[in-house]
Parts: C-alpha cells; structure tokens; sequence
C-alpha cells in the first residue's frame, strides 16, 4: 500500500507556520512558536494574494514574484485548476488592500490562506450549480470563480450589513457577463435545504464563527464583548446550517 502524504490542511498548516519564521529575529521566532502568540501577533497572521483573472495583471504577478511571494500548493494536489493563481510571502508582509470603485475590477483579493481549503475540496467543475450559503463577504465565492465557470453560482448572506459587502465584494471582482449566471439573496440557511432541495449539485457552508482573533484587536470594546457573548450560540447555529 502507497504511503500517504501530508492532508491539504496540514500543507497549509506547514505554509502558514513556515512563513512568520523567516524573516524575524531569533526572539520573535521561538515566540511565534506558540498558538496563543500567533493569535495575537498580527504581524504573524499569513495574508494570501489571491489574482483577480477576470483583471489579470502580468506586472502585478512579476512583482509579487520579485517580493520572494511564492505560489500557494500549486501542482501538488489532485485538484488545482490552473486558473488559480495565489500567493504567499515567506515573511511577515501584506500588500495594501486595492479601493473599491464602481466600474473598475480589482487586480486581487487578500485572503488568509487556510480560507481555500473549503474552496479546493469543494472541487468546482464547469457548469455545475454551487451554493454559497454563508457567502459574506464574498471571498470564497471570488475564489470558486477563480476554479471553474459555474453554470449557476447562489450566494446568500443572513445578515444584511454583510449583505451590502458581499454584493460590493462581487461588484467589484466579476465581470458583467458572469453576472447573469450568478444570484445573490438574503435567505435564512437554515430554511434553504427544505425550500430548494436537490437543486444544487454542491454547497459551501462556511457557517458564522466568533472569529475571536480579529475582536482581541477590535477598537470597539462595547461590540467585542457583545460579540464575545453571542458565541455561546453559535455551536447551535453551525449545527443547524448543516442539517
């Protein structure tokens, strides 16, 4: 029986880990060894650049390449569509977020690496139908795109403050002709299964976490602790997204 390699989410627990190492002082790196300094040091956290090919810029890539950024996993999985371009710096470093402007595609997404992981297992063909079904703010969708041409993409958003991001998300990284094949909706999760069964022939579930490293930073510590609380119910919340 053949060996089996490392899983994808050990790959890119290897990435993420090798990346804040290099690059720092011999301090900074026996620190960084622990989770709980990870999840507290900012400069730590892996941002993934993630190509817009709907914008492509050979001048962005050349130049990603000439900061030491290396591709992401690329051709050492069973599913890695060519069309896929992201990349990793091998230290501490993250590009400038590009501004929002009507009309005009963005070049790129940042992301943190592991928000692939779902993406790739998901294993997007050309013309299937997919469900976003937590899709805010519209990053994994971007990256479904990035995979293949979906005959039919729904992403739906609960929460209508995150709503108005993920529509701005899509407005800003996919093209007008693609938009026809694409429905965006501000449904409850949890009801979709019973109202539309057996009409996708797969489903993203990135179900709502307490996303408790962006709060310890968070300026507002009124919504930190508030949302602190609301955690308690999200187990509940996950389980029945899932059913």
């Amino acid at each position: 029986m053949a060996e089996r390699g490392p899983t994808l989410a050990g790959r890119l627990r290897g990435c993420r880990r090798e990346g804040p190492g290099e690059g720092l002082s011999r301090r900074d790196t026996v620190r960084a060894e622990k989770p709980q300094d990870i999840l507290t040091s900012p400069s730590c956290w892996q941002h993934a650049v993630l190509l817009n090919r709907f914008n492509y810029s050979f001048e962005l890539e050349k130049d990603l390449h000439f900061k030491g950024y290396h591709t992401l996993l690329q051709g050492s999985l069973p599913y890695y569509p060519k069309s896929l371009k992201c990349y990793l710096s091998r230290r501490p470093h993250r590009i400038p977020s590009e501004r929002h402007q009507i009309g005009n595609l963005k070049k790129y997404y940042l992301l943190n690496a592991a928000s692939l992981l779902p993406v790739l297992a998901l294993e997007l063909r050309d013309g299937e139908k997919v469900l976003d079904l937590c899709a805010a703010p519209g990053g994994k969708s971007i990256a479904l795109l990035q995979c293949a041409c979906p005959g039919y993409l729904h992403c739906n958003e609960y929460d209508s403050l995150r709503l108005r991001w993920l529509r701005q998300t899509l407005e800003s990284f996919i093209p007008e002709p693609l938009e026809n094949v694409i429905k965006v909706s501000e449904l409850d999760g949890r009801e979709m299964g019973d109202a539309q069964p057996e009409k996708f022939d797969k489903v993203l579930v990135d179900a709502p976490c307490s996303n408790d490293r962006s709060w310890l930073f968070s300026s507002d510590s009124q919504k930190a602790a508030c949302r602190i609380s609301q955690r308690r119910k999200l187990p509940v919340l996950q389980i029945e997204l899932l059913r």
